[in-house]
């Protein structure tokens, strides 16, 4: 059933490889075909091509944040999101060597830049404005942390340059109007310009709207060990959504749906009968440390789930393994409790590692779940109170060394991590080492940019 199950994902993600190569390439297929205007040098047809490529690009970004479950699912969310980044950095240098070709052997003026004067072309306009656009979306992208811009702030910024970077490369391809000589190589403009104003109509219209008619109310705001916050929803007037545990959600609270005001959130929960849901978040920035604000009857958006972190993926499982740092130990919650509420006594171990015992979040449920499950718990602390017996310092090789299984069979041991992002790389990189299974080994990164 696990063969099955891996191959499934594997030709799905396969699938969608090939269809995101296909939407990519197209444009440069088409650009070649019959009937072609008259010749023109090497090195602008290439320069050309290069920008057709760029494009397609910046265009199907937009499909790769549209939260579409379906392209999602064979990878999860984060590497979707990781691929997104790069493929941004890359699209960014194929659309800045596309001018830079024209300049070089000067079959273009330098001054054609400048979009101030009377004697540059609209569609000169068009490209320099879009790649001002463009530099500026990716700017704040890689530098969003030491420029101290609000994450909110920068969502609403990145939309805008980004639609902004596509319209007016768009409107530059239509003045240009050289490769699209024919009405059925219009038509595939079209088509691409219908498909990236659909994306932004179901991303900024349809889906708010339909958060919008799903609303769930607070039921609890609970103070939590760790400077955490459990936030305890009710589906208001719909039998709510169904998630895997492990799985997360964006949640919008102090606003409409229709405000880039969201911000993702593991659930901490096992589906509830009830279509209740909890988060549990830590107080780390602007909107986290107002979720202690959230009054009963409170009304919260959520839009999920999502994420491919969950032990109902790997059914066949002898046993689990979860390796957690910090707040990156909800997840691992949800799906002990999930097991918990199965009666699956299959072994389980579970290292938790954060600064202190208070530091130490849903720690007194994870007591009470070994009483439950077959679970073995270790804790790793920084700083351990006086006459501590348990581990310290960091998760470290030997600490895994130490406790994890000794078997390395394939497929027999799922790991789970999640925790802050050098603890995560150094226990990957750890595991590895030790000879496990990349596959076997999965991780939840919420660091999207």
């Amino acid at each position: 059933m696990m063969i099955n199950h891996r191959l499934n994902r594997i030709f799905q993600g396969i699938f969608w490889v090939l269809v995101y190569l296909f939407l990519t390439l197209l444009p440069v297929l088409v650009m070649f075909l019959p009937p072609r205007p008259p010749g023109r040098e090497f090195i602008r047809e290439f320069s050309v091509a290069l920008g057709f490529v760029g494009l397609a690009m910046m265009a199907l970004q937009f499909a790769l944040t549209a939260r579409f479950k379906t392209i999602k699912a064979p990878y999860g969310a984060d590497v979707v999101y990781h691929f997104h980044r790069q493929i941004s950095i890359l699209a960014f240098v194929l659309i800045l060597v596309h001018p830079i070709l024209l300049f070089i052997p000067q079959i273009h003026p330098v001054s054609i830049l400048n979009i101030f004067s009377p004697d540059t072309p609209w569609r000169a306009r068009f490209a320099v404005t879009s790649l001002l656009a463009l530099s500026g979306l990716i700017v704040m992208a890689l530098w969003r942390k030491p420029l101290k811009i609000e994450y909110t702030r920068w969502r609403i910024w990145h939309g805008m340059l980004a639609t902004a970077a596509v319209a007016f490369a768009m409107l530059h391809v239509l003045g240009v109007n050289w490769y699209i000589n024919e009405p059925w190589k219009r038509l595939l403009w079209a088509g691409y310009s219908i498909f990236f104003v659909g994306l932004l109509f179901y991303t900024r219209v349809w889906k708010p709207w339909q958060l919008l008619r799903t609303p769930y109310r607070v039921r609890e705001v609970k103070a939590e060990r760790g400077g955490s916050w459990s936030l305890v929803l009710e589906p208001d007037g719909h039998a709510g959504l169904q998630f895997h545990p492990g799985q997360f959600a964006w949640i919008t609270a102090f606003n409409s749906p229709f405000k880039d005001a969201e911000h993702p959130f593991s659930f901490s929960s096992a589906p509830a009968s009830d279509g209740s849901v909890r988060f549990t978040i830590k107080e780390l920035g602007d909107f986290t440390q107002r979720i202690k604000e959230l009054k009963p009857g409170d009304k919260v958006y959520v839009d999920g789930p999502y994420g491919a972190f969950s032990i109902d993926r790997h059914p066949d499982a002898k046993e689990f393994v979860f390796i957690a740092g910090g707040v990156g130990i909800t997840p691992m919650v949800s799906m002990l409790h999930t097991l918990a509420q199965r009666n699956d006594q299959r072994p389980l171990l579970l290292i938790y590692g954060g600064r202190d015992l208070e530091s130490l979040t849903l720690i007194e449920e994870i007591e009470e779940l070994k009483n439950r499950l077959n679970l073995r718990v270790v804790y790793v602390l920084e700083k351990p109170p006086a006459g501590w017996e348990g581990e310290t310092g960091y998760i470290t090789r030997k600490v895994l060394e130490r406790w994890l299984p000794p078997e390395r069979r394939k497929d027999r041991t799922e790991i789970f991590v999640c925790g802050p992002l050098p603890m995560m790389n150094s226990v990957e990189d750890s595991l590895t080492k030790m000879g496990f299974f990349s596959g076997d080994v999965h991780s939840e990164r919420f660091d999207l940019v």
